[in-house]
């Protein structure tokens, strides 16, 4: 058997092992680590390229913003952000049809602004935000869909964990992909809530509106954020005007947020401990998968798969914009048995070298970063594609009374405008481009 029959072949034992309930982090080790044997015909080599591999890989200082990000993530929890954001946004769209579960999205846009993980967003928003819904009169399949959907924002609007693993795998710069993701992110935010408002006037599942807010009561209750606003603006604005590096805003985002945990008596020694502990066990999972992901792809790299397939469709006269929309496809069909961090890890180091070796009339600058953003979006909708999207169980787990089939139910608008989304944003590649244009 030939070296890219082995490649080949080892997508079908991947596959297996995934269904057969083994983490995918370490299917995608244990593919790797048998292929490269069966490569190199040696238990010496292999063990070999496992110990550099995985000093390469956890030595990378590029890496260390994962943990940083998250561990801002939970101090911005534990520091009650959560819970002004959703008031805030209440404040200014509650006495709208539909208008709660808006604010619902609002918040979660808000606060995957100061976070970078869905799960987390979707977690912690929910916690919010679904006492006030079901007292509002929110059916569950609503109140749980626009949870999900809002909690993929956390992927999407910077800072992104996603987004930092995408920058490593393909060399883009970490800033410009943050100012990409901006325009997108909010345009995700304001179609989820296009969603809700055709939603509840096709269905009539409007729920009860709340008593309009005066305008001067409103601007009072903007005053509650300013620490979220404060946060992302030195975090962001700091790496855009290049005071610091991203991993040092990840450092000073996780501080500022402590500082206003501690300012609010919240950040008690136990919560401290925890969020450690949070932390550690969030970024051991991700490094996991890196480390399998990693060693999966050197196999693949070895057996010139990722090469071959690049000069093929190269080679076959396709149209790029064919290609591309196959592979978005096949990012929405992964996004039903498989997480979004992993889905990144496996499939860029394949996807990106035959896209980039097509033209779509860009530079290839410019095309890591479109691609990037589209790869991120297509992604964040598996997120909520049944049956394995995971901010659906996330909610559904908290939703004590609703059935996941009603979060299913219930998410189908969101997906909807996520589709149409990927289509405008394929089409019109100036809308994700023209910030980082205009800043660069």
């Amino acid at each position: 058997m030939s070296r890219l029959e082995i490649g080949l072949w080892s997508f079908p034992v991947l596959l297996l092992l995934i269904f057969l309930r083994i983490p995918i982090g370490l299917a995608m080790f244990i593919v790797g680590l048998g292929g490269s044997y069966v490569l190199n015909g040696t238990t010496l080599m292999t063990l070999a390229q496992l110990k550099h591999m995985t000093y390469g890989t956890f030595s990378s200082y590029s890496l260390s913003i994962i943990p940083l990000f998250l561990l801002m993530g939970q101090f911005a929890t534990i520091g009650g952000m959560s819970s002004s954001l959703f008031r805030a946004s209440e404040a200014w769209l509650g006495h709208k049809k539909g208008g709660v579960a808006m604010s619902a999205v609002g918040a979660c846009a808000g606060f995957g602004a100061i976070c970078g993980s869905s799960l987390a967003t979707a977690a912690t928003m929910g916690q919010v935000a679904l006492p006030e819904l079901r007292k509002y009169g929110y059916s569950g399949a609503l109140s749980t869909g626009a949870l999900a959907a809002g909690g993929t924002l956390g992927i999407l609007i910077p800072p992104s964990v996603i987004l930092v693993i995408y920058a490593i795998l393909t060399e883009q710069n970490i800033a410009k992909l943050f100012t990409a993701a901006f325009i997108p992110g909010i345009l995700a935010a304001i179609s989820y809530m296009i969603a809700i408002y055709v939603y509840t006037r096709v269905t009539g599942d409007t729920g009860q509106t709340r008593e309009r807010v005066p305008y001067l009561e409103r601007f009072k209750v903007l005053l509650t954020i300013w620490p979220v606003i404060a946060i992302f603006v030195a975090v962001i604005g700091g790496i855009y005007t290049g005071w610091f590096t991203p991993t040092e805003a990840a450092a000073i985002g996780a501080a500022g947020t402590a500082l206003v945990a501690l300012s609010n008596r919240s950040l008690t020694l136990k919560a401290l401990v925890q969020s450690i502990f949070s932390t550690a066990t969030s970024t051991g999972m991700i490094f996991i998968i890196i480390l399998g992901a990693g060693m999966f792809n050197a196999f693949l790299a070895t057996t010139q798969l990722p090469q071959e397939l690049s000069t093929f469709i190269a080679t076959q006269g396709y149209s790029p914009w064919l290609v591309l929309t196959i592979v978005l496809l096949l990012y929405l069909v992964f996004g039903c048995v498989m997480d979004s961090l992993s889905m990144v890890l496996l499939t860029v180091p394949i996807f990106f070298p035959i896209m980039s070796g097509l033209d779509f009339g860009m530079p290839a600058a410019d095309f890591g970063l479109w691609f990037g953003i589209l790869v991120l979006i297509v992604v964040e909708v598996g997120l909520i594609t049944p049956p394995v999207g995971m901010n659906l169980f996330v909610i559904n787990a908290l939703a004590k009374n609703v059935s996941i089939a009603e979060t299913f139910k219930g998410v189908i608008p969101f997906v909807t405008a996520d589709m149409i989304r990927v289509v405008i944003l394929t089409l019109f590649p100036s809308i994700t481009l023209s910030l980082v244009w205009l800043l660069y």
